[in-house]
């Protein structure tokens, strides 16, 4: 059998909890008004009876293999680090377990979906959505209505988008979750974003730098003045790594001030500020107020327009040290992207300090992962394959990864400090530097996702795009 014929449909998985499947060891194949069954290495009489009392359901039990038992197990249902002994069926308190479960499993977002003859609830694992749960119809308004009162939403508005947030607090823990509403053609859609409250377990050296290229990002932070900047996709840990750069900078001989869109961690001795673009509180506007409160850093949550990217470079013209956050595909690209919005190439060349790109890629589950040769097929069809990469580690699945084949994540980067020949090339608009970047040694997104194949940390599925690059 192979890892899909173990899955199992979501509208059966939350017939019964997580801890329930693992307890008992039992699979719910089949379930109605009437009864359960389930698959089970266990018939017997006693354990049918036990669960017709906690199910309050007539029970029948088909055998399994203890084998194939473990794997239905670690396919369709995820341990917990906290015991939750109800099943996930809606209840009154349906949407507080689920906030609570997403985040005890490391979900980073959870999506609220409705159709026209079913509604689902996805989870974000590792940067991929996964369906977990199925929602009667009747009672997804409910659940969309309590999620608007939390984050303080006008519940009868249906129409337009909406933005909010929620805070939670636990006796284990603080955490925000920032709600967004869009209308759709069935209905509202959800997306609720969670957000850690704490950064102190955030550490530069635990990001994914290489010695090199932490080596050479520290030297330009340290820098009195300048912009850094950060480019990336959304969701590739931009803020992340703005965040365990503030962490360090952060004492209290420097005044450190942030304009954020949403504030995702608190940091104690640095002022933050909310982006409010309804009342004109701005990146720009904020900006320009910043410079009349005596800083020494300055965080700008993205440069999305013109207006931010001048008084940014008029920030670091008047001897601040400014880091900021831009979508392009690659560190170099950041410099055109800056000249598209009008920025003249003099003033780029004299305020850009460094430039980096990164993105987030899942590593290979320890436990599994399987070595293969190399074949051309595999790979891009204009991509090289280097002579020192004979192999690549392939995907499998275990119990440990839940038969993902991967576990966690991590950042890769491509650093590319401004130098005095690199000043020259900007001001100049030479903006093709491969030679440049060969001779001296800087490894791009793709000479780093090919060390991480070499090393067998991720696939080449995972960093497919890079190598195209």
């Amino acid at each position: 059998m192979t890892k899909d014929d173990f899955k199992i449909p979501v509208h059966l998985t939350q017939l019964i909890s997580s801890e329930q499947a693992y307890q008992y060891g039992i699979i719910p194949i089949e379930g109605n008004a009437e009864g359960y069954t389930f698959k089970s290495n266990d018939t017997s009489e006693k354990l049918r009876q036990e669960l017709e009392i906690i199910l309050g359901k007539s029970i029948v039990l088909q055998r399994e293999s203890e084998d194939n038992i473990k794997q239905y197990l670690a396919s369709n249902f995820r341990k917990r680090e906290q015991s939750h002994s109800e099943a996930f069926q809606y209840s009154s308190d349906f949407l507080e377990k689920l906030l609570a479960t997403a985040k005890h499993i490391g979900s980073s977002d959870i999506h609220f979906e409705i159709y026209e003859e079913r509604c689902r609830v996805r989870l974000r694992l590792d940067g991929k959505l996964k369906e977990y749960f199925i929602i009667e119809q009747d009672q997804y308004p409910v659940i969309i209505n309590k999620l608007k009162i939390k984050a303080g939403l006008d519940i009868s508005e249906k129409r337009l988008p909406q933005d909010g947030r929620i805070s939670i607090k636990t006796e284990l823990e603080e955490f925000d979750i920032r709600v967004s509403s869009l209308p759709t053609l069935h209905g509202e859609k959800m997306v609720l974003r969670i957000l850690s409250k704490d950064a102190d377990h955030i550490e530069l050296s635990d990001l994914g730098f290489t010695n090199e290229e932490l080596k050479s990002y520290l030297e330009t932070i340290k820098k009195p003045n300048g912009i850094v900047l950060i480019s990336g996709p959304t969701g590739s840990g931009k803020t992340t790594t703005l965040y365990a750069t503030l962490k360090l900078l952060n004492d209290e001989k420097t005044n450190i001030l942030t304009i954020e869109d949403p504030i995702e961690y608190t940091l104690e001795g640095i002022n933050q500020v909310q982006l409010k673009e309804n009342i004109g509180l701005n990146f720009s506007s904020t900006l320009r107020t910043f410079l009349r409160q005596d800083p020494d850093v300055i965080m700008v949550g993205e440069i999305r327009d013109a207006k931010t990217a001048n008084m940014a470079i008029r920030a670091a013209l008047t001897g601040h040290l400014v880091l900021s956050t831009i979508h392009t595909n690659s560190a170099w690209a950041t410099v055109s992207r800056l000249i598209d919005m009008d920025i003249p190439a003099f003033l780029i060349a004299s305020t850009l300090n460094v430039s980096v790109a990164q993105r987030l890629v899942r590593k290979l589950c320890s436990d599994c992962k399987k070595e293969k040769p190399n074949i051309k097929s595999d790979f891009p069809e204009q991509f090289e394959i280097p002579n020192t990469l004979k192999t690549q580690f392939i995907p499998v699945g275990c119990p440990t990864c839940y038969f993902t084949g991967y576990q966690g994540r991590k950042a890769i980067y491509e650093i590319i400090p401004i130098t005095k020949a690199l000043v020259e090339c900007i001001k100049n608009n030479h903006l093709e530097i491969d030679d440049y970047l060969r001779v001296e040694g800087i490894a791009t997104l793709k000479t780093n996702a090919i060390e991480l194949i070499r090393n067998g940390v991720t696939s080449v599925d995972e960093v497919y795009s890079l190598l195209i690059e």
